[in-house]
C-alpha cells in the first residue's frame, strides 16, 4: 500500500490579527524555533492536514475522529486541494535550512521532500487527464475494498452503536462514490483515455458475483451477524433493519448502476490493447510510474534488460535444484511435476490454513536471532474471503493498529485449491507475514519518535523491496535445506524477475495477455490460474511489479556491501535495524543512510 501524504498548512492558523504589530515586547524576546522544532511542527501540520482531507487514513491508523466519512479523493476539487497541500508544504520545508539538521531529521527532510515532489508529480493536469478518468479496475477497486472495509472483518471496528452508525454513514458516501466514478469513465469517454476491456469484463463479472448474493449472505451485512455484547436488543432490532435496507435500497442499487454502466456503455469503447501503450498518452504516464514506483530514475528499456538476465541467472539455480532432487526430465517437465503431483497440495482449505500456522511457528522462533526488536502488533492468518478471492493475488497483507489493538493479517488464497502447491508456502509466508510486510509496517508505526509520514507512509519500492528481502532470510534460517522448499523461494523470486520483463513488455513492447501468460508458465512452476491473475494485475496496475525486484536488489546489494566493508564489525541484527527502525525510505536516501552506518562502524 502506497500512502502519500500531502499536506496543507491552513493560512487561518498562520494569519496574524491586524493589532500585531502592537505586541508586546517580550514576544520579540521569545527564542526562536529550532530547524528541528520547525521542520517537526511542519510533519506534524501536515499529517492532521491530510487526516481531515483523507479520513480513510486515520481510520486505518485507529484514529476515529472522522470515522463516518470515507472522504472525496474523486473530485476535481479533492485533486486541487492535495496539489495545493503538496505545494504549501514544500514550500514550507524549503524556508528550513537543512544545514541546520542533524542526521536523522535531514533524513526525515529528505524523504518527506522526495515523497511530497513525487505526489506533486502525479497531480499535474496533464498526469490526472490520464488518471482520473480510470478511476478503479478489478485489482485497484474501491467496489471490492469497501465490501471487506465494511463487512466487520475489515479495518472498520464494529464495537459500538455508533460504530455502526458511522459505517452507515459511510455507506452514503460510497454510493456517491460509485456515481461519481461513473462519471469519471464518461469523462475518459469524451477524452479518448479509457480502460482496456480485460479489466472492464472483470470488473463486471465482481460485481455480478456480489449483486448475486441474498442482502443476508453480503459482506455488507457482516456486522450484523456479530453484535458485540454491548448492542441491547432494541438497537440490534433497529440497526438490523437499518442495515437491510441500506443494502436493498443504497448499496445494491449503486452497483447495480455501476455495473450496467460498464456493460451496456463502456465496454463497448474499451480498449483491445492491454499496455498502456495502446492508450492515449500511456507512454508519458508509463515512464512517469516506473520512476515513482522504483524511486529510482530508470527506464523500461533498462529494467526490461535486467529481467532477463535475473531470469536467466534464477534458471540456472533451478536446473541445480531439479538435478539435486534427480528429476530425469527437463526443467519445464519439473515445473509441471510440481503443479500436478498430489503430494504437493493440499487436501482441504483447513489443511492450508493449518500448514501456515505451522510455518508461522518456525519463523518465530528464528526471528529474535535476526532482529533486535520484534513488533508489539500479532499477526493473524487467515484466507481470502469467498467473494473476493478469485481475483486476488496469493497472499497479501493488511496492516494492524499501531496500538496493536486489531492485529496485522496475512491472507492467502484458497481459491481453485488444486492450483495452490505446498512448495511456497514458506516463501509466501516470510513475505507477507513475518519478518516481511508485518516487521516492516509495524514497526514503523509503533515507533511513536519518527514523524506521521514516516510511521505511516511509504514507496512501494521499499515495502515491496523489504518484504522480497525476507523471503530470502530464509536460507539464513535454515528452511531452505529442503530443496523442495528452496525451489519454492526460486520459483517466488523467479516471478518478481519475470515480473520485470513482462510488466515492462506488456505496457512498452506491446506484449499480449496470452503472451505474457505463455512466458510464465515457460519460466516458472505457476500454475495457469495464478499466471492468470498476474498477468491481469500487471495490466490493471502498470509499474507496481517492478518494485518488488528493484527494492530487493537495492537492499541484497547493500548488505553485501556493508558484510564485505565491516568484516566481524557487521551484524545482521544491527544491519536490519538501520534499514527498518526509520520507516519507508526511498532507495536512493536508503543507500546514503547504509553508507553512512557502514563509515561510522569502520570508524568506531
Amino acid at each position: 500500500m502506497k500512502h502519500k501524504l500531502a499536506l496543507v498548512i491552513c493560512a487561518a492558523a498562520i494569519a496574524l490579527p491586524a493589532s500585531a504589530g502592537l505586541a508586546q515586547p517580550a514576544a520579540a524576546t521569545a527564542p526562536a524555533q529550532s530547524a528541528h522544532d520547525r521542520l517537526f511542527k511542519l510533519f506534524q501540520d501536515s499529517d492532521e492536514a491530510n487526516l481531515q482531507r483523507n479520513p480513510l487514513n486515520a481510520l486505518f491508523r485507529g484514529d476515529m475522529r472522522f470515522a463516518a466519512h470515507l472522504g472525496d479523493n474523486i473530485t476535481d476539487q479533492y485533486y486541487a486541494g492535495e496539489r495545493a497541500a503538496a505545494e504549501a508544504d514544500l514550500a514550507a520545508l524549503h524556508a528550513i535550512n537543512r544545514a541546520e539538521l542533524n542526521p536523522t531529521d535531514q533524513i526525515a527532510y529528505d524523504v518527506f521532500e522526495f515523497s511530497t515532489e513525487d505526489t506533486l508529480r502525479g497531480l499535474q493536469p496533464d498526469l490526472l487527464a490520464l488518471t482520473a478518468v480510470r478511476p478503479i479496475n478489478h485489482f485497484a477497486g474501491f467496489h471490492t475494498f469497501y465490501a471487506t472495509f465494511a463487512s466487520g472483518k475489515g479495518a472498520a471496528p464494529f464495537n459500538s452503536v455508533e460504530d455502526y452508525e458511522n459505517n452507515l454513514k459511510r455507506h452514503a458516501e460510497f454510493v456517491t462514490f460509485i456515481d461519481r466514478a461513473i462519471g469519471r469513465f464518461r469523462e475518459g469517454e469524451q477524452s479518448g483515455v479509457v480502460e482496456t476491456k480485460l479489466t472492464v469484463r472483470n470488473m463486471i463479472e465482481q460485481l455480478d458475483t456480489q449483486l448475486a448474493q441474498q442482502p443476508e449472505d453480503s459482506p455488507y451485512f457482516g456486522p450484523v451477524k456479530q453484535f458485540p455484547d454491548s448492542i441491547g436488543a432494541a438497537d440490534r432490532a433497529r440497526l438490523t433493519t437499518a442495515y437491510r435496507a441500506a443494502i436493498t435500497g443504497e448499496l445494491y442499487p449503486a452497483l447495480t448502476r455501476l455495473r450496467d454502466f460498464l456493460k451496456t456503455e463502456y465496454l463497448p469503447r474499451a480498449r483491445d490493447g492491454v499496455g498502456l501503450m495502446y492508450m492515449k498518452g500511456g507512454d508519458k504516464l508509463y515512464r512517469y510510474l516506473v520512476q515513482s514506483t522504483t524511486t529510482l530514475p530508470l527506464n523500461p528499456e533498462e529494467i526490461h534488460e535486467t529481467g532477463l538476465k535475473e531470469v536467466a541467472r534464477i534458471t540456472t539455480e533451478m536446473e541445480k535444484v531439479k538435478q539435486e532432487v534427480g528429476f530425469a526430465g527437463t526443467l519445464p517437465e519439473f515445473f509441471d511435476y510440481l503443479r500436478t503431483d498430489p503430494k504437493f497440495k493440499k487436501p482441504t482449505r483447513e489443511a492450508l490454513t493449518q500448514g501456515y500456522y505451522d510455518i508461522g511457528k518456525a519463523v518465530d522462533a528464528k526471528l529474535p536471532q535476526y532482529f533486535s526488536t520484534l513488533p508489539k502488533a500479532r499477526l493473524q492468518i487467515r484466507p481470502y474471503e469467498p467473494f473476493r478471492e478469485k481475483f486476488q493475488a496469493g497472499g497479501s497483507y493488511e496492516q494492524g493498529t499501531p496500538d496493536g489493538s486489531r492485529p496485522g493479517t496475512f491472507y492467502f488464497n484458497a481459491y481453485d485449491l488444486p492450483s495452490r502447491t505446498t512448495p511456497g508456502m514458506t516463501t509466501l509466508y516470510l513475505h507477507e507475514g513475518s519478518p516481511g510486510h508485518h516487521f516492516q509496517i509495524s514497526l514503523a508505526q509503533e515507533n511513536s519518535t519518527l514523524p506521521p509520514f514516516m510511521r505511516f507512509g511509504g514507496n512501494t519500492a521499499y515495502v515491496e523491496g523489504w518484504a522480497l528481502y525476507a523471503e530470502t532470510l530464509g536460507y539464513d534460517m535454515g528452511f531452505y535445506k529442503d530443496p523442495i522448499q528452496r525451489f519454492g523461494t526460486l520459483s517466488d523470486e523467479m516471478l518478481r524477475a519475470m515480473r520485470l520483463v513482462l510488466d515492462t513488455g506488456i505496457h512498452s513492447k506491446g506484449w499480449t495477455r496470452e503472451q505474457a501468460i505463455d512466458y510464465m508458465l515457460g519460466h516458472s512452476d505457476i500454475g495457469k490460474t495464478d499466471a492468470t491473475a498476474e498477468v491481469e494485475r500487471y495490466i490493471a496496475i502498470p509499474s507496481q511489479a517492478l518494485a518488488y525486484k528493484t527494492g530487493a536488489m537495492t537492499i541484497q546489494r547493500l548488505r553485501r556491501k556493508a558484510e564485505a566493508e565491516l568484516g566481524k564489525k557487521f551484524d545482521i541484527r544491527e544491519f536490519h535495524a538501520q534499514v527498518l527502525m526509520t520507516g519507508s525510505l526511498p532507495l536512493a536516501i536508503l543507500e546514503r543512510k547504509i553508507d553512512a552506518w557502514i563509515a561510522a562502524k569502520k570508524a568506531s
